[in-house]
């Protein structure tokens, strides 16, 4: 029996019918049964690339991109994942279209979505900016198709918004349990995620909230370690301590990056801006106040640079279990010597370290297209099936 074939009996026993023309927001929002749908059609999509075999189910079809931050991993990934579908991809620029003119979210969501399948929104930068972007968006799309206008109505896939990064949290996890040896591993494994210097300001509080909010629910012991001040988003921390309830493991915070690494199996050390400070600059932001933007982020760095202590270096992770954690990150990381003269990770850890981190980020590509496919094919198992079944060879290999 194929690995393929295994991974489509194990999706025909998850109850996910609600998957199918749904929107992907945050992790949260899934059950338990969906989130294992995904993993479970990523392992199978991949299975299928590394045969050689073809997995396209579109034939046509727009998936459009919208990054209003910076992205190098996810960009890619998203266009790797809607390639992998047979989907064309399509990145709206805002600079180059007539939103710099005035266009309103609601005009641009319906003329950008005539034959669209998906659309992947990134919108990080300010709190309580983010999310409610990506839902007006979507909400113009659902009059438009209501109202006839569009004759399918595309899905949302969030490729990071101000609360959640769930396509990163989601192949962070696909890639532990990878390394664990499955799923029934996770349980009563540590999590250190914490707080790291860098010398760069307003990275945002998505990434550890997405950590937090998707590890409780596996019975993982997760710790969110951080300086005073550093605190995340309280509605986010109030999830996973209702998920680790849940589940059998444990949610707890500490002020002390010694304390997080001590006998953790896993260390996950990243900066991020504090969740205050987060909040009055989208009120500077929502003023149109660039000099106390400025000021702010001058206020931001000096407080950083009050922790530098709070790195990964060679001591830290001799604390880890039996010294030798696995070392995560969501790159790109500040390191130590390399990218810069302070940050993150000692230059040493990370070198050591590359490849599981490469592996780490080949996840994200087949979470996306798994998120894809489950929101828009109605029989998920007989379409890997009839895949594997047609055993189509990709062109050219």
């Amino acid at each position: 029996m194929s690995k393929t074939e295994k991974l489509a009996q194990h999706l025909e026993k998850l109850k996910i019918n609600g998957m199918y023309r749904d929107d992907f927001y945050w992790t949260w929002d899934k059950t338990d049964d969906e989130l294992d749908a995904i993993f479970t059609v990523a392992d199978a999509l991949r299975d299928l690339r590394e045969r050689n075999i073809s997995t396209k189910v579109f034939d046509s079809g727009l998936g459009i991109s919208i990054f209003r931050d910076n992205s190098t991993r996810t960009r890619f990934s998203f266009a790797s994942a809607c390639n992998l579908l047979g989907l064309e991809v399509q990145d709206l620029d805002e600079k180059k279209s007539q939103i710099a003119h005035g266009e309103t979210v609601r005009e641009t969501a319906n003329m950008v979505s005539f034959m669209a399948d998906v659309i992947g929104i990134r919108d990080d930068m300010f709190i309580e900016e983010g999310h409610k972007y990506q839902k007006t968006f979507m909400d113009a799309l659902d009059e438009g198709y209501e109202k006839g206008i569009l004759e399918q109505r595309p899905t949302l896939v969030n490729l990071q918004c101000d609360v959640d990064h769930p396509t990163q949290s989601m192949a962070d996890l696909l890639h532990v349990i990878h390394e664990l040896g499955g799923v029934e591993n996770l349980k009563g494994k540590k999590v250190a995620m914490t707080w790291a210097y860098s010398p760069s300001y307003g990275k945002p509080l998505s990434v550890p909230q997405g950590i937090i909010g998707l590890f409780t629910r596996f019975g993982m012991d997760v710790v969110l370690a951080h300086p005073e001040g550093y605190e995340v988003m309280p509605e986010i921390e109030e999830i996973a301590k209702k998920n680790a309830q849940a589940s059998g493991g444990s949610y707890t915070k500490v002020n002390s990056m010694e304390e997080a690494f001590k006998d953790a199996d896993i260390v996950y050390p990243k900066s991020w801006a504090p969740f205050k400070a987060m909040e009055k600059r989208t009120q500077l932001y929502r003023e149109g106040d660039k000099a106390g933007i400025d000021t702010l982020e001058q206020e931001l760095l000096a407080q950083n640079a009050q922790h530098k202590d709070w790195t990964c270096s060679e001591e830290m992770m001799k604390l880890t279990k039996d010294g030798k954690a696995l070392y995560m990150h969501c790159l790109p990381a500040d390191i130590s010597g390399l990218s810069c003269a302070e940050g993150e990770v000692d230059n040493s850890v990370f070198d050591r370290y590359i490849e599981p981190l490469y592996k780490e980020a080949s996840f994200k590509p087949y979470i996306i297209a798994a998120m894809i496919f489950l929101s828009k094919v109605k029989d998920p198992v007989a379409a890997l099936r009839e895949l594997e079944k047609n055993g189509e060879k990709r062109k050219g290999f």
